[in-house]
């Protein structure tokens, strides 16, 4: 039953995306031909004024075929005025720019509607050990002590503790003990900690830990709006640093994950908490919004290099490099995805 609603979950991800593309390709005056969920043979279709809508037999990914759109064949390209290919660099652009930026609005709704409607399960800002000889003891901080602002920044959760301290050289903070408000100025240390790419890195600490009191944190409606913003450039943010440390090297190509990997894990949430599973389906519609920007000729980023490339010389593209260099982009794709299949498949039977 989970593993059903995380293909289902999958599928919505990725009729979200093609639904960007779709909406403003009919606003700029572009037919839409098809329409369709997965890849492969048409199991599903269904016209209508002029579209097929498809759901299709192999469910891990999506399309929308718009008329006149012929990256693989340029004579396929349509000079009629419905069509793609007579559009401006810049309407293009914003045609596939939407399936990122509806991956993009998801998520932050996603974010927003957690925090509004369903609060947020954290740690709370109370102190539980505070490590003799460090800043905090030193300056008189005590075990049970409420963290309330930081740097004049309210404080709700202790992941904004953590947050707050471990990037700023002064921590000027409020909190409340026994019914008082007491401030504490506390200069911090630098320590070497691990990364979330087992990298070795400078942050600040004044050595408190929590107490781990766990409740539910409730916002407004502007805080709400924060925290969603928050949560999208974090989650941005660490995707990108990810992309980066695989280029460079620090992360291992066997940690790429595939589609097996995505909706396993979709399925493991989903048995857990709802609010996890929502954060997760949240995290992959960043990521998948990201991935599609990427400068690769099969992607949308790649397309919307090629109508740069025109905006900025006032030349289109070569068609037979366009149809070479999307090949090329299709070929990478599909190694990647051959390679996070093959990594799920290693991960699962431990071979």
């Amino acid at each position: 039953m989970f593993i059903v609603l995380a293909f289902l979950i999958l599928s919505f991800l990725v009729f979200f995306h093609e639904l960007g593309h779709y909406i403003v390709a009919r606003i700029c005056g572009v037919r839409v031909e098809t329409f369709s969920i997965g890849f492969g043979k048409k199991i599903i279709c269904k016209t209508y004024r002029g579209t097929d809508y498809a759901l299709s037999l192999i469910p891990l990914g999506g399309y929308v075929k718009l008329k006149g759109q012929g990256d693989l064949n340029p004579p396929e390209k349509d000079e009629a005025k419905d069509s793609y290919s007579t559009k401006k660099p810049l309407i293009k652009i914003m045609i596939l720019f939407a399936g990122p930026l509806f991956n993009f609005i998801l998520a932050f709704v996603i974010y927003l509607s957690i925090a509004l409607y369903g609060g947020i399960e954290g740690v709370l800002p109370i102190v539980g050990e505070v490590k003799k000889d460090m800043p905090a003891f030193v300056a008189g901080l005590k075990e049970g002590d409420q963290i309330i602002n930081i740097n004049q920044k309210k404080i709700r959760s202790w992941n904004e503790v953590h947050a707050l301290i471990s990037s700023e050289a002064q921590a000027d903070m409020e909190v409340m003990r026994q019914g008082k408000k007491l401030s504490f100025s506390i200069p911090t240390q630098i320590q070497k900690r691990e990364n979330v790419f087992g990298e070795m890195v400078d942050i600040y600490v004044i050595g408190i830990v929590a107490r781990g009191d766990v409740g539910i944190i409730y916002q407004g409606l502007l805080d709400s709006i924060y925290y969603a913003f928050t949560e999208f450039y974090k989650s941005s943010k660490m995707i990108l640093m990810g992309i980066q440390k695989m280029l460079i090297g620090v992360v291992s190509l066997k940690e790429i994950g595939g589609p097996i990997m995505i909706v396993d894990s979709i399925a493991n949430f989903a048995q857990k908490d709802l609010t996890i599973l929502f954060l997760w389906v949240a995290l992959i519609s960043v990521n998948l919004g990201i991935l599609n920007l990427l400068p690769i000729p099969a992607l949308d980023g790649g397309q919307i290099l090629f109508n740069l490339y025109e905006i900025l010389t006032g030349r289109v593209i070569h068609e037979q490099g366009a149809r070479y260099l999307t090949l090329l982009g299709w070929v990478v794709l599909f190694s990647l995805m051959l390679l996070g299949i093959f990594n799920d498949l290693t991960r699962i039977f431990g071979v």
